[in-house]
């Protein structure tokens, strides 16, 4: 049961738990049964029991009859254990999932049990997820219930110590510990089920925001870091002389709280969340810039490292810094998958020897080659690119680990910040630079793909430039392809040349054509950028005013919104336009409307983890703090709040956990722990 479950303890079977109860004092009438009922719980004679096909095909299908009308109970699997108990004219309760099939209604690997005259139900009972293999052998729902409540007559209250402080459970009235696992196994009412479900859920929440506080705090404690005195010669030169706009009240927050992180002696790890066009990398140029100002003890400055997920986005960053710094003794190269031998030992050597202040690259420059003189600050771009391994080992790139800034452009619900991200301290930039416009999104369906053509022809003749995007299918990059040459020479149809010229990026094009067809659109040479998504991050062409998303109902919200951000990044009006089939599920109409409504891209974000839940939102799929049994960020955002405050409470005033009431709340970490590294050795 342990492979198809995860259950290998006792432990592992009290908290697999029932997603939900039946009461087994009422039974639905068979003819009462329709298409608006999930699952049906029937009780009835056994009239016909027949085998139907062969091979893989074959079913048993075993006809049960009420008063009322009649059921087809059908097994795909386990089917020569089942047809061993079950017998023509016995009665049987059958409970399981809803199902028609040519309006027959049927369940498909009911939960059985006999339904002798004598055996009174017990009121709720619970109804536990297995498996189809779990299933054919027998250990459906009402095996693991027996195993369940075999289980809870040898326990007792000792056996599952209070984890939680008094004053917690006094201050939000909730069931103790033991009390709310047999409640929630074994309710007498649906009001006791839902004490428990509390309870347990305040649990997993409370718990994993007393981790992530702990870790944090923790770090701010006891991480050492690099010391930034002060702004520096070339911050104070580059303020003065080179930045030729005012800075946003957001970016000038920002820059205050990495100051002051960099004063403090211990090691920056921060985590900034900005809109797309929000002015992210000016304000990671001018951290570097500090760290540049700055010498250790041996009169060595502090060297930057910028990492990018794409060279494509790497080169702009090394293209848009040497542009800024021209005027500024400030030595910036790029080292990419791609760069040649030659220029790559002059790299290594310039990192080695300090004359390198700030190095841009993709996963290159935490190569083990790559060693730096003076390792200072780290920035990393789009983070969730990036795996936690990757991340860390930037941290054993110098003596002490450098002051760390991992940005995203997609904004992060405040729920899921709390938990994914919990351990980083974070800032927010919320503000466009003045003159920025909003986006116009209009959503077109496929018939009107004319008229959005003639719309980019009509800002083609003023000047201006348009993204043409087909999505990305990751299970088939040949479809991908073709899809998207196929859309090319569409697109080639609409806009002839010599009239119009079209640059293509896509995947499987070799490094260099994909820079210079990409080089070509941002330089102004090609009117039309027809790509893929590999435009999404980082692509920055002022003159660009429309975009346009091919098969928009194939994306998510966060990846429209961000495709959407590379248009509007000048003083002209820009609208993106979203092209979707008529044949729309109401998810993906959501998706639309949501677009049109709001250029806001935290409303975005949190309309995107309802609908998708935190699980498949980009780089949260591995994050521990999000694997709960029974609490949701999505829907439970009160209680993480209250559980985030009651565990900041803890921790302020017994960070160690040594005062007598949170024994029990140290005595259940330390089990975690160990139970965590069996299972690693396991």
């Amino acid at each position: 049961m342990h492979k198809e479950l995860g259950i290998i303890s006792c432990g592992d079977l009290l908290n697999h738990f029932p997603f939900r109860h039946i009461d087994k004092t009422k039974t639905d009438s068979i003819a009462g049964l329709n298409a608006g009922k999930d699952f049906a719980y029937v009780k009835g004679i056994i009239t016909s029991i027949e085998t139907i096909g062969e091979g893989r095909g074959r079913r048993l299908v075993a006809r049960l009859k009420d008063e009322t009308g009649s059921i087809d109970l059908v097994w795909f699997q386990g089917i020569n254990w089942i047809q061993k108990i079950l017998h023509n004219g016995k009665a049987y309760r059958a409970f399981g999932r809803l199902g028609f099939f040519m309006g027959m209604p049927q369940i498909a690997h009911a939960d059985l049990e006999n339904a002798d005259e004598n055996i009174q139900p017990s009121g709720l009972e619970p109804v536990y997820p297995s498996t189809e293999k779990l299933k054919a052998r027998g250990m459906h729902g009402n095996a693991i219930s027996r195993l369940t409540k075999d289980l809870f007559s040898r326990l007792s209250p000792k056996d599952l110590p209070e984890n939680l402080p008094n004053s917690i459970l006094e201050k939000f009235k909730l069931l103790g510990r033991y009390q709310a696992y047999r409640q929630i196994h074994f309710p007498a009412t649906e009001e006791e089920f839902s004490q428990a479900l509390r309870r347990l859920k305040f649990d997993e929440l409370f718990i994993a925001q007393l981790r992530i506080q702990r870790m944090k705090l923790h770090r701010h404690r006891f991480s050492k870091g690099y010391i930034f005195e002060n702004a520096g010669p070339i911050f104070e030169q580059f303020y003065k002389d080179s930045l030729s706009f005012e800075l946003t009240n957001a970016q000038k927050k920002v820059l205050k709280e990495i100051r002051r992180d960099t004063m403090t002696g211990r090691q920056m790890n921060r985590l900034l969340q900005g809109d797309v066009g929000s002015g992210k990398t000016i304000v990671a140029l001018m951290c570097m810039l500090i760290a540049a100002g700055n010498t250790d003890g041996d009169g060595r400055a502090y060297q930057s490292v910028f990492m990018a997920p794409t060279e494509i986005l790497a080169r702009q960053h090394l293209e848009s810094l040497s542009v800024a710094l021209k005027d500024l003794p400030v030595n910036v190269r790029i080292l990419t998958g791609s760069t040649k031998a030659k220029a790559r030992k002059e790299i290594l050597a310039g990192c080695a020897d300090g004359s390198i202040n700030i190095l841009i690259g993709t996963h290159a420059v935490i190569e083990d080659k790559v060693i730096f003189n003076n390792l200072g600050f780290a920035v990393i771009d789009e983070q969730h690119k990036f795996g936690v391994a990757q991340r860390a080992r930037i941290w054993k790139k110098n003596k002490l680990p450098p002051h760390v800034l991992v940005m995203t452009a997609t904004p992060i619900p405040r729920t899921l910040a709390l938990t994914a991200y919990g351990d980083l301290d974070y800032s927010v930039m919320d503000e466009l630079p003045p003159g920025r416009k909003p986006v116009v999104t209009t959503h077109r369906f496929e018939n009107a793909r004319p008229a959005v053509m003639d719309f980019i022809k009509s800002q083609v003749a003023e000047g201006r430039q348009a993204y043409i995007i087909y999505p990305l299918i990751e299970e088939s990059s040949t479809l991908d392809y073709e899809n998207l040459m196929k859309g090319y020479e569409e697109v080639k149809s609409f806009f002839p040349e010599p009239a119009y010229w079209i640059s293509m990026v896509h995947g499987r094009q070799p490094p260099e054509q994909k820079d210079t067809n990409m080089q070509r659109f941002v330089a102004g040479d090609t009117h039309i950028m027809v790509s893929t998504t590999v435009i999404e991050v980082g692509v920055n062409v002022p003159n660009a005013t429309v975009m346009v998303v091919e098969s928009a109902e194939k994306f998510g919200l966060s990846q429209l919104h961000q495709l959407r951000g590379r248009v509007g990044r000048g003083a002209d009006q820009s609208f993106c336009i979203l092209l979707t089939g008529r044949k729309l599920s109401r998810e993906a109409r959501e998706r639309m409307q949501v677009l049109v409504a709001t250029n806001d891209g935290f409303i975005v974000a949190e309309k995107d983890l309802e609908l998708r839940g935190p699980g498949e939102i980009e780089g949260t799929k591995q994050s521990g703090a999000l694997n709960f049994k029974l609490a949701s960020i999505v829907h439970d955002k009160a209680m993480l709040e209250a559980a985030r405050e009651a565990a900041s409470a803890v921790l302020e005033a017994d960070i160690e956990l040594q005062l007598p009431e949170n024994e029990g709340l140290k005595n259940f970490l330390l089990q975690q722990k160990q139970k965590t590294a069996w299972a690693k050795i396991a």
